[in-house]
């Protein structure tokens, strides 16, 4: 028997030792506040010796990892969500110091923390009723000229939509200030792409509690506070969206096989109640006839098909053209039309003659669309087709002048 012990495995290989400057010193979030609260209080109110520090401690400390903490302080002094020591609260705090040319250094430096300065503003929206009238103020005007700098996404402002905020009119306060800041710093315009880009566009008069829901309250209480161009915008925004729910509404009841009576009292009701004019409700009974039916994909079929459709709809289209404007609308609804839709291009002409049997179009209408009143959109195309038509009604109109002109 072998007494001898059986020696134990052992690994052996290369042992690859970390370079000390290459080593991520590891902190929990309280230990890493505690850093960077010493660096700032060390630095006093030297930006240069501020922007180096947090510089250079991104090279050992972990922002990614701690990048909420890091923003707590930077941003909020670390206050939000507990009672912060004396010491905790950031040197530049006064001056709201994110916005401080050291901060966009930071940002610019370490990209991955673009992410985490958007969430802290984020949850510094939420918690507007812990700040003074004066603090909440400076926010909203530096929250806006982050925005018009495209520093942060306008959907941050999901944060002012919480019910509480809402309740005690604390987020439509504070949009006034940060809609003006916004507003200066670029135009309503850089506004309007901002929220559309994020969805926002048709979410502003969530600002408001549910009984002060309206276009009217959004439309007096921003015209009043000074952002005329905020209520203009506000109020667009609600018309295209009643519009788009008309259309809806309205390719419903054609689908559903409801009357055409039936369809232009509902119409006429809807024009009463929103207040569109005649020349914009034909534009949305145009696309609603030409929406509620799959066209034909072969050119030769698509012509035959539109003017069975398009005979049926006549009447509808006919109840909201008894103004010029409105037939000339509608003339170059159906040019924009065929001109998007290629197995439409020629079309054109056999739709116009169409409407024009069916008493839709007036040979006046016809005749300004044909010298003066035609889009660009396929121009030479449209006018060719519809110059022989054209010659007629001059000449036809030509031979009544002469008719009367015997009779009297």
């Amino acid at each position: 028997m072998n007494n001898q012990k059986q020696q134990k495995p052992t690994l052996t290989g290369q042992r690859f030792k970390t370079r000390k400057r290459d080593e991520k010193e590891r902190f929990d979030p309280s230990q890493f506040q505690e850093s960077i609260v010493q660096g700032l209080n060390q630095t006093g109110t030297d930006l240069d010796a501020v922007a180096k520090f947090l510089d250079a401690s991104g090279a050992k400390l972990d922002y990614r990892r701690y990048a909420e903490t890091l923003f707590d302080i930077l941003v909020a002094g670390g206050m939000l969500g507990k009672e912060p020591l004396p010491e905790q609260r950031p040197v530049h705090s006064e001056n709201v110091s994110f916005c401080s040319p050291y901060n966009k250094h930071l940002i610019r430096r370490y990209k991955y923390l673009e992410k985490g300065f958007e969430e802290e503003i984020k949850k510094l929206l939420l918690f507007l009723k812990g700040f003074t009238e004066s603090e909440r103020n400076k926010l909203a005007m530096l929250t806006g000229i982050l925005l018009a700098n495209g520093n942060i996404s306008a959907s941050i402002l999901n944060s002012l939509f919480n019910e509480n905020l809402v309740k005690e009119g604390v987020s439509a306060a504070f949009a006034v200030k940060l809609f003006k800041s916004w507003i200066n710093e670029k135009d309503i315009n850089s506004v309007a792409a901002s929220l559309r880009k994020v969805g926002m566009d048709n979410r502003l008069m969530e600002l408001f509690p549910a009984n002060k829901r309206s276009c009217e309250h959004f439309s007096k209480y921003f015209t009043d506070a000074g952002l005329k161009e905020l209520s203009d915008f506000a109020r667009n925004q609600q018309s295209i969206g009643a519009r788009k729910e008309l259309q809806k509404e309205l390719q419903e009841q054609m689908s559903r096989g409801e009357t055409l009576k039936d369809i232009i009292a509902y119409v006429r009701e809807e024009m009463k109640k929103t207040n569109i004019s005649e020349q914009t409700m034909i534009g949305i009974v145009w696309t609603s006839v030409m929406s509620s039916v799959e066209w034909n994909k072969k050119e030769e079929l698509v012509t035959e098909q539109a003017i069975k459709h398009l005979k049926q709809y006549s009447p509808l289209l006919k109840a909201f053209t008894s103004q010029g404007l409105s037939e000339l609308t509608l003339l170059l609804k159906i040019q924009e039309y065929c001109y998007d839709n290629i197995h439409f291009m020629k079309a054109f002409q056999k739709i116009v003659v169409l409407l024009y049997k069916a008493d839709v179009l007036s040979e006046e209408a016809i005749l300004k669309w044909y010298t003066e009143g035609h889009l660009a959109k396929g121009k030479s195309v449209f006018l060719e087709q519809m110059k022989k038509f054209v010659e007629w009604l001059k000449n036809a109109e030509e031979e009544s002048e002469s008719e009367e002109e015997e009779g009297d």
